[in-house]
């Protein structure tokens, strides 16, 4: 059969030669397809693997490249659409709405990559731009569903944009979150007030860990059980919460736990205790001077220390809580640089408080732990040599003695 029997045969057969025609098209735009992601984009990735710099193997990934892919076909159909006029609008208006959807989405993969490239930087690492860049990518992609459907209808973008502005209070209520979110994540990254790595808690929705991601509408948590807390960003601005960076950044982890001493227990120093206390290493100074500034100043007004009422007197409690300072200052785990106190609280019904508040040196959980435990594990042990008892409440112990006496 001839080239000219066979273009009389089509002619009879307009319905087929379209079909053959639109079928060529498809086979060509599929081979424009191969050759862009075999040799071009296959390029390219070898490329950017065999660069130093991380950023181009961000920039250039694997989805941005399949994406882009297709470009090269949708434009070889867009422009052989004339070869079909029967279809020709449809055909250009879909390809170039295809086009158009897989520009926009290529955009949003790189306004990622770039988000990714910025947050792996140590200079930015402590200020995500991650909701950021997420507002920037739901505007891209309010104005390019505008710009698809335009296309798609073939109607002017701007006439869209004209019947969406008529919707505003409707916009602004579904958006409503994210209008939130997006206001609490500036007012976030203005005052800094949470950064990824920061241990915060939130009692109202039950955070308490390490800060893993920071989103447009939500702040991750990592609890200290491993469990994920998600937390609305708007939600973190309303309500409080602590952040415990200020710990971490000044390298010590405060101390605040108190002995409740038996008030019957407390007494004036005689000879022999204060004998017995010289003998102790730590405080033998702090006696000796204690009891000889103690002995001018009662002479020096003459007062009758044969009653014990009758001037100053050193007593077990007072010495006690020296024993406890000099003992403290003398750990190597204990920051003294930072507020250091033994106290005595009001006493109350459960005895007299002897607080200890200061800072250990360390801001990691279990040596914070370590080192406050064997500081309380040796005051607890140490009060009986300063004819001192511990208050706590009768047991069942006790009042079986108490019946069996």
């Amino acid at each position: 059969m001839s080239l000219e029997s066979i273009q009389k045969w089509l002619e009879q057969y307009p319905f087929v030669a379209e079909n053959i025609k639109f079928l060529g098209i498809l086979i060509l735009a599929y081979i424009a397809y191969l050759i862009t992601k075999k040799i071009v984009i296959s390029g390219i990735g070898k490329l950017t693997s065999s660069t130093k710099t991380e950023w181009d193997d961000i920039l250039l990934n694997e989805r941005f490249l399949r994406k882009v892919a297709f470009i090269t076909p949708l434009i070889i159909i867009n422009y052989s659409a004339y070869l079909i006029p029967q279809i020709q609008g449809p055909m250009q208006r879909i390809s170039q709405a295809l086009i158009a959807l897989i520009i926009l989405l290529a955009v949003g993969s790189v306004i990622s990559s770039v988000t990714e490239i910025y947050e792996k930087s140590p200079k930015f690492k402590e200020k995500p731009i991650k909701g950021y860049a997420q507002v920037v990518k739901i505007i891209l992609y309010i104005f390019g569903a505008i710009m698809i459907i335009g296309l798609l209808t073939g109607q002017s973008p701007w006439t869209l944009l004209g019947g969406i502005g008529a919707l505003t209070a409707v916009i602004i209520l579904v958006f409503r979150d994210t209008i939130l979110s997006f206001v609490a994540s500036i007012q976030i990254s203005s005052y800094d007030l949470v950064k990824v790595g920061d241990w915060i808690e939130v009692p109202k929705f039950g955070a308490d860990g390490d800060v893993v991601d920071i989103a447009l509408h939500t702040i991750k948590v990592q609890n200290w059980d491993k469990t994920i807390t998600v937390i609305p960003t708007y939600k973190l601005i309303e309500d409080s919460f602590k952040n415990w960076r200020g710990m971490r950044e000044i390298g010590g982890r405060r101390i605040m736990r108190a002995i409740h001493l038996d008030q019957s227990s407390i007494k004036f120093c005689d000879k022999e205790l204060i004998e017995k206390f010289k003998s102790y290493h730590l405080i033998r100074d702090y006696v000796e001077k204690k009891e000889t500034e103690i002995a001018k100043w009662n002479e020096e007004r003459k007062l009758d220390t044969s009653k014990m009422i009758n001037g100053r007197r050193m007593t077990n409690i007072g010495t006690f809580r020296e024993y406890l300072k000099a003992y403290l200052r003398s750990r190597s785990d204990v920051n003294l640089n930072l507020t250091f106190l033994v106290r005595q609280l009001p006493s109350g019904p459960e005895g007299i408080p002897i607080q200890i508040y200061l800072f250990a040196n360390t801001t990691a959980w279990v040596e914070y732990e370590d080192i406050q435990s064997d500081i309380f594990d040796h005051i607890l042990a140490i009060v009986p040599e300063f004819d001192l008892q511990i208050f706590q409440r009768p047991t069942g112990n006790d009042f079986k003695n108490i019946s069996k006496s």
